[in-house]
């Protein structure tokens, strides 16, 4: 009840939207909650991502689910797709906090989960510290659509962690997009303003 709340889902040309603006032509994005330093929000998701609490992402989802039933512009997603890790940081970390992130969201909504179709093909330093454009830089060309992936005629929603710059967003939209779908959105656990 105490985590900050965005309502984003709900507000057209929100801040996140915005993000992407003139980028790519996303149908709508919001995200659960906005993230602050040493706030309630990076300590759940430090727990989430370092500290193997995956029930922490299970509950992210779920509560990102239930905002966006509630939401008419989120009412035609049809496949979710978690942003991907490389293998090389899939078997450090043993997981994808975004892979569980889906899971809750599936069980509010049970939209279908599509976790083979976009690939992380090279693996990339941390983006944490690094500036819009280093980061633009580092992930332009890390994800790949497998060739023979057809999403016609679904609306994609498109699962991160959290957003900043958009710029992971931004690169896995631009192969998404080549598998032909409806329409891609975009949803996060959180935000850094």
């Amino acid at each position: 009840m105490e985590l900050p709340h965005t309502h984003y889902e709900i507000i057209p040309e929100n801040p996140i939207e915005q993000i992407f603006w003139g980028r790519i032509p996303i149908q709508a994005a919001t995200a659960c909650y906005y993230f602050s330093k040493e706030g309630r929000v990076q300590q759940l998701m430090h727990a989430l991502k370092y500290n193997d609490q995956l029930e922490a992402g299970i509950l992210l989802g779920k509560k990102l689910g239930i905002l966006l039933k509630k939401s008419s512009r989120f009412q035609h997603i049809t496949t979710i797709v978690p942003v991907p890790l490389h293998q090389k940081k899939l078997r450090k970390r043993g997981y994808n906090q975004c892979s569980f992130i889906s899971q809750g969201l599936h069980e509010t909504t049970n939209w279908e989960i599509d976790e083979t179709s976009l690939l992380r093909v090279t693996y990339n330093e941390s983006q944490t510290k690094k500036s819009r454009w280093a980061r633009w830089k580092n992930v332009s060309t890390i994800f790949q659509l497998r060739p023979e992936t057809d999403f016609t005629g679904k609306h994609i929603l498109l699962i991160d962690d959290v957003i900043t710059t958009g710029s992971t967003l931004e690169a896995c939209a631009i192969e998404l997009f080549k598998g032909n779908p409806a329409s891609v959105s975009i949803a996060t656990a959180a935000y850094t303003m």
